[in-house]
């Protein structure tokens, strides 16, 4: 599937920058799965200081927030072919050991619920995937998605003692338990082609679990499914705050307006496109 995106972040300050700093964490990067095509990244009202590749391997961009302005846009645009892998993205790579996955952060820390949850599930645990499949429903089950009603500093335990959340709370429960059982588990963000709409809120965010013989695979808990086609992988991290998209500081801002636009949508003419052009070769190759 030939996916394209348009992603606008625009933060409005109430007062004037004295100093700021932001990490972006928005360009994908080829891999299992994916393949970036095309992608760029405008900045207006703060200047590019550095980039590089995280211990996570999260292509970031470290921009510093010029002083004095009234805001800060931040445009990603860019074309991805994706394949479906049934949510396989292979062998582990990186700096970052497996039992990095394993430690309990802020976020997914667990508690008295988790671990009830977790006892409730009535699984083959020698199954790994069969019950990391039982547990996605569990969680699902508890926590009803309710966009709005958790932020990004909601804990696990505190998603379930709510009963409502959205994807990064589903994500988190579901990490933090499947840790309970020693399993690496990382949280990853992307964007997501939506079957009923292109313009959307926000990214999306879900979990993805290391099992023997099959590596890290992906576990959409809000949908109920393995990532497919339809997904493009940008972050992972132990947790939310590990892979989000920006972070930073802005010294004198003032209350801060957050406004998002994006938009995920299938190129349906340059997919044509592209199978005409491989046809072509099939044809040319079989002659």
């Amino acid at each position: 599937m030939l996916l394209t995106v348009t992603h606008t972040t625009r933060y409005a300050f109430a007062g004037p920058v004295t100093h700021g700093l932001q990490r972006l964490r928005l360009k994908p990067k080829t891999t299992h799965g994916q393949e970036v095509l095309d992608w760029q990244m405008e900045i207006e009202g703060a200047r590019p200081e550095a980039q590089y590749d995280d211990h996570h391997q999260n292509h970031t961009a470290l921009v510093s927030i010029e002083p004095g302005t009234p805001e800060v846009i931040v445009t990603c645009k860019g074309t991805v072919r994706t394949i479906d892998n049934s949510g396989i993205t292979g062998a582990h790579s990186g700096h970052t050991p497996l039992w990095c996955f394993l430690r309990p952060t802020v976020l997914t820390r667990a508690g008295s619920r988790v671990r009830s949850l977790l006892a409730s599930v009535d699984a083959d645990r020698a199954d790994t995937l069969g019950f990391l499949h039982a547990l996605s429903s569990a969680v699902a089950e508890e926590i009803e998605y309710l966009p709005g009603s958790t932020d990004a500093e909601t804990t696990a335990e505190q998603a379930l003692a709510a009963g409502k959340g959205v994807c990064q709370d589903h994500a988190h429960v579901f990490i933090s338990a499947g840790r309970l059982l020693d399993i690496p588990m990382r949280y990853v963000g992307g964007y997501l082609r939506m079957n009923d709409r292109v313009e959307q809120e926000a990214g999306h965010g879900w979990a993805e679990a290391f099992i023997p013989g099959l590596g890290w695979v992906g576990f959409d808990v809000s949908n109920a499914i393995c990532p497919d086609e339809r997904y493009i992988r940008v972050t992972s991290g132990c947790d939310y705050a590990e892979a989000a998209p920006i972070t930073g500081i802005a010294m004198g801002a003032g209350e801060t307006r957050l406004d998002v636009h994006l938009s995920v949508a299938e190129n349906l003419l340059g997919q044509q496109q592209q199978q005409s052009a491989s046809g072509g070769q099939q044809q040319r190759q079989g002659g």
